[in-house]
């Protein structure tokens, strides 16, 4: 199998597995308890959040444990909005993030509140003019996401965080891609809050954090019990943070080596689809783009048949979020960097870790080059263009 999903989810580490198990069977106690069962899960816990906190930069008490990216970034709007609806009820975000940011903001909508999606350029950038332009005295929160799950492309998150702290907004990332992917510290950002989720880096499933600066109002998202320092009630999921604390920091250990290794088999990738395979798109920034994310669109086919006929060469791939997988509609990703609907369709994501090889990358392209032309030998809009050709089409 060659898989190259890892957007999606990543293999968890052998040695964060090997640190998750004490926690299962060993250490179970509960870690609210005040005998020593429970007080090794509670050191455990406090030892993940140093990690985190050191990678990112912050204090140990700004790092919130939660179920992961969704919930974090949830939190992280549901909560500012609650906190600060004295100031104002304007928030602005931009129409390709993930879905935990739109449908909550669409959530928030139907409770009073006014949202703007900001547009993006064709290679999914913002725009900080366009940005400043939509700022309002009614402004308290400004929400971006680090780096996009489908295309790719990292957004100038200093430059963001920057301009928000000129006018005295709260910023929030959602860095569920890019934390460790890429260097994140939060006070050369200018980042208030930020999400992020474990199984994108190494670490387990159902763990993730959010990180909020100290100042900034918290609300409780669950109500119950006093662990997470009273904002998040639930008996902690120890063996997942300790695992999310360890893949945290060995992220951040290898981060260099594994993303110079990446960026070369993507380049790679890049290369050998764009001259080798008509009628292609690279979606996404050509160079400001996560190390590891090849995002294509390939006229007259379907990427989910695609998908199907890489599966049974044993490719894992993907055509856009695993969040949305199953959906009829076209990506609102691709969409709004001005695909039309049949382009959008027609899309592959491959993302890589460091496990992935040269020699996979080539045996991938020859086998999509393939596909793609089996795909299109049966596509009637392909038999039609071939015989009546199609304006600005090269």
């Amino acid at each position: 199998m060659i898989y190259m999903d890892n957007a999606a989810t990543t293999r968890t580490a052998p040695e964060v597995v090997q640190a998750m198990l004490p926690y299962f069977s060993e250490n179970y106690g509960n870690p609210s308890a005040v005998y020593s069962l429970g007080s090794a899960g509670k050191k455990a816990i406090n030892g993940a959040r140093r990690a985190i906190a050191s990678v990112l930069g912050a204090k140990q008490e700004e790092i919130f444990f939660t179920a992961g990216g969704s919930e974090a970034d949830n939190w992280a709007l549901k909560s500012v909005a609650e906190a600060y609806s004295g100031k104002g009820k304007h928030i602005i975000t931009t129409k390709i993030e993930h879905h935990a940011i739109l449908h909550t903001c669409e959530y928030l909508e139907k409770n009073g509140f006014e949202v703007t999606y900001l547009g993006v350029g064709r290679d999914g950038v913002v725009d900080i003019g366009e940005l400043e332009a939509a700022i309002r005295p009614d402004t308290i929160l400004i929400s971006i996401m680090f780096a996009n799950n489908e295309i790719g492309t990292i957004e100038p998150i200093e430059e963001i965080g920057a301009m928000a702290q000129k006018h005295g907004i709260l910023f929030h990332t959602d860095a569920v891609q890019a934390f460790g992917h890429l260097p994140v510290r939060v006070d050369e950002l200018h980042i208030d809050m930020l999400s992020a989720s474990g199984h994108k880096f190494g670490g387990p499933k159902g763990a993730g954090f959010l990180y909020v600066r100290t100042g900034v109002k918290l609300r409780s998202f669950l109500h119950g019990g006093a662990q997470e320092r009273d904002r998040r009630a639930g008996t902690e999921n120890v063996p997942g943070i300790v695992g999310l604390g360890a893949a945290a920091a060995k992220a951040a250990e290898t981060m260099a080596e594994r993303a110079a290794r990446e960026e070369q088999i993507r380049d790679h990738l890049i290369r050998r689809i764009e001259s080798e395979i008509p009628y292609c798109r690279l979606n996404g920034h050509r160079t400001k783009r996560l190390p590891g994310n090849v995002n294509f669109s390939f006229r007259f086919v379907e990427g989910e048949s695609v998908l199907i006929m890489l599966d049974m060469k044993g490719i894992c791939g993907s055509s856009g979020s695993a969040c949305t997988s199953g959906a009829l509609d076209p990506s609102h990703v691709l969409l709004a960097i001005g695909l039309n609907e049949e382009e959008a369709h027609g899309s592959l994501r491959l993302s890589l870790s460091e496990e992935n090889t040269l020699e996979e990358a080539d045996f991938v392209v020859e086998e999509l080059k393939k596909i793609v032309a089996r795909l299109r030998e049966m596509s009637p809009l392909y038999e039609d263009f071939l015989k009546y050709g199609e304006p600005g089409i090269k």
